[in-house]
């Protein structure tokens, strides 16, 4: 067997283990959650059904399935601020099809690693191909943080609320900061003067994320349109996550959601589970909690959460089957 063979084979063993891991910790996680679930908890869940609950989840399914296209359009941004203009549906199509390997093949090379390969077939530009979706991912992180520390300013009460807040505030101080640093690193001249005319994909990549990072410093307008669309994609995330609450009978004020649930769609993100499986589930939970929502209803809502995910994700099948075609030329932006 040939050296590449046996690392690849490695290489498949190690994502595999990784994978039964993640779900190990997945089960563990939501079994102690749901071990401490009163039963009277349970049984009142769905004792007062009201059939607008449909309304509800279908208006949180809707909203997740137009965030997608937010998704796109603000990937969009990013791939024109690197001198790139690719199709808004092109686009979509590889960001749906990354959804469906991050929610069904979790084992494999991953969504983002999907859209940067096929983005790079479509662009012939592989470096360009994997800072967009490093900066549209950054974009992200930035505009969650700026949304709960806007709900706690507006509603200062929910700085009261103990353990709850406090988290929070560390899950957002801490991403913003390091969001932060490396967007100074990755744009100071220095790291250009260093990386300009470096050879090595590692380098060249990284030369591509500090010239885009250094085109939106220079052209605020272009700034100001990606975070604007930043903020209208998480927002809608926000609001379809309160939809999904009232569908399973749970009734917050805006400016809880808005402070809460972008900390819960930060921790969510950390590897250590299935589709954020158990820590979401746990976050809501913690967040929720003080606020009178019950331990039932606030498990209820991460599950109705990922099943929601689930449904839109597999809208990226045909994508993801099909492949991306490199039918259409992509022009320099203007």
């Amino acid at each position: 067997m040939k050296t590449e063979e046996i690392e690849s084979e490695v290489g498949r063993s190690r994502s595999r283990l990784i994978l039964v891991l993640r779900m190990a910790v997945s089960a563990a996680m939501l079994a102690v959650l749901i071990s401490r679930v009163p039963r009277e908890e349970l049984s009142n869940l769905w004792r007062d059904w009201d059939p607008a609950r449909i309304t509800w989840l279908l208006t949180a399914l809707g909203l997740t399935a137009g965030s997608v296209l937010l998704a796109a359009l603000r990937w969009r941004q990013v791939l024109k601020a690197l001198g790139l203009r690719v199709r808004t549906h092109r686009l979509l199509s590889l960001h749906l099809a990354g959804l469906f390997v991050s929610n069904f093949l979790p084992s494999t090379i991953g969504g983002d690693v999907l859209r940067v390969r096929r983005l790079s077939r479509q662009t012939d530009d592989p470096p360009a191909a994997f800072a967009s979706v490093i900066i549209e991912r950054l974009t992200g992180w930035l505009v969650l943080p700026m949304l709960t520390i806007t709900g706690l300013l507006v509603n200062p009460s929910l700085l009261r609320l103990g353990a709850a807040s406090s988290t929070a505030l560390i899950l957002v101080g801490t991403t913003l900061l390091l969001v932060l640093a490396v967007v100074y690193i990755a744009e100071h001249d220095r790291v250009g003067r260093r990386l300009q005319g470096s050879s090595g994909a590692i380098r060249r990549q990284l030369a591509a994320v500090h010239l885009g990072l250094s085109h939106l410093r220079d052209h605020p307008r272009d700034l100001r349109r990606l975070v604007g669309i930043g903020i209208s994609y998480q927002t809608t995330l926000v609001v379809a996550t309160a939809m999904a609450g009232r569908a399973v009978g749970i009734d917050l004020g805006p400016t809880a959601w808005l402070a809460f649930a972008p900390a819960v769609l930060i921790a969510q993100v950390f590897p250590l589970s299935v589709g954020g499986l158990g820590i979401r589930e746990g976050a809501l939970v913690l967040f929720l909690g003080p606020l009178g929502v019950t331990n039932a209803e606030a498990i209820a809502l991460g599950l109705l959460i990922y099943a929601i995910n689930l449904l839109v994700s597999l809208a990226g099948a045909p994508s993801f089957a099909m492949g991306h075609r490199r039918s259409e030329p992509v022009g320099a932006a203007r």
